[in-house]
């Protein structure tokens, strides 16, 4: 179980609440949901897929014993490879899909995945910014560690372009199996090769957990005093001491800007077990972190609580109180889906004035409206899931600042805007700037 995902579930519930409650969108229909967790491994998942679409307990391919199936799209996230094996399989069913993971290029593969969307902004600006930020320090003996898959092997080549560009250099580069879920032999000649290596700065591209527990797992061990660059926010929760100083302190990442969604951060203090009985998990954060009594069977907080407990209250280490990237792409997934059901239902009102009001949707009729939504989210940002209508966006360049006993605090210090005119595109407070104690 991770907090990550966890979070992810609290803003699918957060917007699916905003949306019943809005009186323009969707009036007088009330959206549901159901959570699945599923396993790691490809059947894992892909049988969750089977119960999901056949409304069984058992997988009956090709057949739904649903009576009447309201379910109109699924999301998934946050790995790519979940994403396309399950697309695979709605494609059959003509299922909308949205993937609220990092956007990947044979994701959009229409003839592969034609009932697949995604609501990630592109990439394609992440290596022209990690070398703006190189050439502004004068870093240019650099380390690289990439993922072994199509994704890795396009960053590899646009990376040794910009160097190339720039007369700078790769003192290695590792890639990292995709499967990889444990640390095993092989991976410590990972740790020895960023050991030895005279390379100050190390630059890390992520995309799936396993390849980042096992990147946080080497960060923690090495505590090199060298600098970390990273395209993801650390999930440090998978460490169960308290942050070492010197361990992450000082690391980089690059985030695609968005601004805070209002109210969100209200929804987490308010997401409590009185509130939600039925949220197990949250009564055992209760149990661990506010030494609350829980009965079985049931999970049910039985008192003995201190007051006042709230998630704001877990230690910042481990739990974020405002939207990472995953958690604003869910939010966005769910109004996506929100705004083509309306688009939708206003279409069916016109073309049936005089209908009884009831609506039968078939999940398949959702495509058009999805391929041509755009609409100004909470924050009033434009949010569209054609994938030839994304457009570069704006990083956020954010610094960690580690203290004593493992508080964390993630500061945004400048920006990278790929649209910006050439010289202008990099914004750097350099002062406020905290790094590995030692690096020089």
């Amino acid at each position: 179980f991770k907090l990550r995902n966890y979070h992810c579930n609290l803003a699918f519930i957060f917007a699916i609440e905003e949306i019943n409650r809005n009186p323009h969108l969707l009036p007088n229909t009330s959206l549901g949901f159901d959570l699945y967790y599923v396993k790691r491994d490809e059947w894992g998942f892909l049988k969750e897929a089977f119960l999901w679409l056949t409304g069984m307990g058992i997988n009956i391919p090709n057949y739904t014993c649903r009576r009447e199936n309201k379910t109109v799209a699924l999301f998934t996230g946050t790995s790519w490879t979940i994403s396309a094996r399950i697309g695979s399989l709605l494609n059959l069913y003509k299922y909308p899909q949205l993937s609220f993971g990092p956007f990947d290029t044979i994701l959009s593969d229409r003839d592969q995945f034609s009932s697949l969307y995604q609501t990630a902004a592109k990439d394609t600006s992440l290596s022209l910014g990690i070398v703006s930020l190189m050439i502004h320090f004068n870093w240019t003996w650099v380390g690289l560690i990439l993922i072994d898959n199509h994704k890795g092997t396009q960053l590899l080549s646009d990376f040794r372009e910009e160097f190339h560009r720039n007369k700078m250099c790769l003192a290695f580069v590792k890639m990292l199996p995709e499967n990889l879920i444990y640390f095993d032999d092989p991976q410590k000649g990972t740790l020895e090769l960023i050991w030895i290596s005279s390379a100050n700065v190390v630059i890390i591209y992520d995309d799936t957990e396993s390849i980042h527990g096992i990147m946080l797992y080497t960060m923690y061990l090495l505590k090199t005093w060298k600098v970390w660059v990273m395209n993801s926010q650390l999930d440090a929760g998978t460490i169960k001491d308290p942050l070492i100083f010197d361990s992450f302190h000082g690391t980089l990442f690059f985030a695609h800007h968005h601004d805070e969604i209002p109210d969100f951060r209200k929804f987490i203090q308010t997401y409590t077990p009185s509130k939600y009985p039925e949220d197990h998990y949250l009564a055992l954060f209760w149990n661990v972190f506010f030494n609350c009594s829980v009965s079985l069977p049931g999970c049910q907080i039985s008192g003995n609580c201190l007051p006042n407990a709230s998630l704001e209250f877990l230690p910042s280490n481990l739990w974020e109180m405002d939207m990472a990237e995953e958690t604003y792409n869910i939010y966005n997934s769910v109004y996506a889906v929100a705004h083509s059901l309306h688009e939708m239902t206003v279409k069916q009102v016109q073309i049936q004035p005089h209908g009884n009001g009831e609506w039968y949707t078939h999940p398949w009729e959702l495509h058009p409206f999805l391929k041509q939504i755009h609409f100004k989210n909470g924050a009033g940002h434009d949010v569209v899931l054609d994938s030839q209508a994304k457009l570069d966006e704006e990083y956020d360049i954010l610094n960690v600042w580690n203290f004593p006993t493992g508080l964390r605090q993630n500061m945004k210090v400048g920006t990278f805007s790929p649209k910006a005119p050439q010289g202008q595109q990099l914004f750097l407070s350099d002062h406020m700037i905290q790094w590995a104690t030692g690096f020089t």
